[in-house]
Parts: C-alpha cells; sequence; structure tokens
C-alpha cells in the first residue's frame, strides 16, 4: 500500500511545512485511488470553506486521475468532461487538487486549500515531490 499511514503523516507534515514557510493556513486531504478518504487535516485557521473543497479537491484527482485545474478546464461548456460535476456532487472543479502516481498508476490524489489558488497549487506540487521522494525509497 503506498498510501500507509506514515507516507499520509508525512505528506501532511510536509503540507503544513511548505504553507507555513509561505505563511498561511491550510486544509490538507489524501485519498486513495477509490476515492476513498486518507486523512484530511485543518491546521490552523484555515478557511471554514477549505474544509468542505479540500476533500472534494482530493476525490476528484483521484477518480480523475488529474489536477483538478484541468478537470474544471475539461468541465467547461463544449469540453470533453462538461457538466461532470452535475454527475457526481462529490467532484470538485476548484485548482488544489491533484493525483499521485506511481509508475504511471493512480494510487490516490491529494487536496490543498486555504490560499489563492496559486498559493494552493504551489503547496500541493511541493507534496506531490514528497510523495515521488517517498516511493523512490
Amino acid at each position: 500500500m503506498y498510501l500507509s499511514n506514515e507516507v499520509c503523516d508525512k505528506l501532511c507534515v510536509a503540507a503544513l511545512q511548505k504553507s507555513t514557510e509561505m505563511g498561511f493556513d491550510i486544509s490538507f486531504a489524501v485519498y486513495d485511488e477509490s476515492g476513498l478518504p486518507r486523512v484530511f487535516r485543518r491546521f490552523g485557521e484555515a478557511l471554514v470553506l477549505s474544509t468542505t473543497l479540500v476533500p472534494g479537491k482530493a476525490y476528484t484527482s483521484a477518480v480523475t486521475q488529474c489536477r483538478t485545474k484541468d478537470v474544471a478546464e475539461a468541465a467547461k461548456e463544449g469540453g470533453s468532461l462538461m457538466a461532470i460535476q452535475t454527475n457526481d456532487s462529490r467532484i470538485t472543479l476548484v485548482a488544489g487538487g491533484y493525483p499521485l502516481f506511481v509508475n504511471g498508476k493512480i494510487v490516490g490524489g491529494i487536496g490543498v486549500g486555504g490560499g489563492t489558488e496559486e498559493q494552493d497549487c504551489t503547496v500541493a506540487e511541493y507534496v506531490v515531490s514528497v510523495f515521488d521522494e517517498l516511493i523512490k525509497r
């Protein structure tokens, strides 16, 4: 299992460290490849709205195997995933969700929220890089 308790704990620490370094509080979630929760944390005074959005970001990135930002683009009028969120209310079209892959196979997704789109994505990209390093060991 790639998303063991130990790995999930390390991803939480990485997310907290990066957001603290950047100067804002976040909520953070890890979901497995089936879209089931592994961990959720609200750090400090993270926005209340992030407690709703972040689990959705992690779920969306896990089940679509895409960044939520990319899903949002594909869900636009005329896009290949137009109205996907109307078929599954858990789908979230807000940036900050990133899939986790091992050897090209989806193993889960993460969600970050509490900052601007750019801040959330910066933290998420950092966490993905930490995950990739952990899996190499």
